[in-house]
């Protein structure tokens, strides 16, 4: 599946976006094409049109034209207002006599919407910008500024506390598309299944290793250690242990067959203030199925089946 509208950010300092906003006769080119053009938020003005520099032109969003839903109510002010200092993706409407351009990144939403219920299927893989995050998920831009919703339930097998144990705004990541409601005009998200197998994350591992993690749950039968987001190890109990400490851990043994890793825990290390780099075991196409657990594995494990 080819992308033709991405997250905003992503499109600014390629070619083709710099020989849009080469000259005013490649905007107007630009704008006979409905090409989406990218510059960056310069301000918003008092009455929230947003100001825009694109190469050496300067171009106007009216508020109206600032997101889908600003109109209607349903998206807040300060959709608009964070824009300022961030690249903004737009369709050119109009270039008025002093150069100045006319934009709207509510058409350029709406083409990238468009876009996407007409391509995409369950299963395809997307990239997406993290934008913000809540403590029940992360929203992402699929495109021009598109939200949509990532539930914390669906970023990782290994549970955590809050989207900021994984992602950082801005950060750019990929998703694959669960469930799509074109009545809505709304893209189910999930990102788990990137992350690999239980058994493709353990063979990262040997017994006799040595290496960090994450205290993700304390039980009085031992402490649950996320070595990957998509997989953990079970600790013997040490009374200093507490959820979310970093800990170096000592690898047992590896057991596929009960889909278990058995830890001790060595020592406790600083707190990170940022989330691990997160390795991606997909990053483009289309998944129909994925299975967790490996194979021939006593224990069920989480599965996903997408069809289009």
């Amino acid at each position: 599946m080819k992308m033709h509208y991405w997250p905003e950010g992503r499109l600014l300092s390629t070619p083709a976006n710099l020989a849009h906003c080469a000259s005013l006769d490649a905007l107007k080119q630009a704008q006979e094409a409905h090409c989406v053009v990218e510059g960056t938020a310069m301000l918003c003005t008092p009455d929230h049109a947003i100001i825009v520099k694109l190469n050496n032109f300067i171009g106007i969003i009216p508020r109206e034209e600032g997101a889908m839903g600003i109109s209607e109510g349903t998206t807040r002010e300060i959709a608009l207002l964070s824009r300022v200092g961030r690249p903004v993706s737009a369709l050119i409407t109009g270039i008025q006599a002093d150069g100045t351009l006319l934009l709207s990144r509510k058409k350029a939403q709406e083409a990238a919407l468009r876009s996407l219920l007409n391509t995409v299927q369950p299963g395809d893989i997307l990239p997406a910008t993290v934008t913000h995050l809540e403590p029940f998920g992360a929203f992402v831009d699929l495109g021009c500024g598109l939200p949509s919703m990532l539930g914390i339930e669906n970023i990782s097998i290994s549970r955590i506390p809050h989207p900021n144990q994984r992602f950082s705004c801005n950060q750019e990541i990929f998703v694959v598309v669960t469930e799509i409601d074109r009545s809505l005009g709304r893209l189910y998200l999930s990102h788990k299944e990137l992350l690999g197998s239980w058994q493709e994350n353990a063979q990262i591992f040997s017994p006799g290793m040595t290496v960090p993690g994450i205290i993700r749950g304390v039980k009085e039968y031992g402490a649950f250690v996320e070595l990957t987001p998509n997989l953990s190890g079970l600790a013997e109990l040490r009374p200093d242990l507490q959820e979310g400490q970093r800990v170096s851990v000592y690898l047992k043994s590896i057991l596929p067959e009960r889909m278990k890793i058995k830890l001790l825990v060595i020592g406790i290390l600083p707190p990170s203030e940022e989330p691990a780099p997160l390795h991606y075991f997909q990053t483009q196409g289309r998944i129909d199925r994925w299975d967790y657990a490996p194979p021939g594995c006593e224990k069920v494990g989480a599965v996903s089946i997408y069809t289009p």
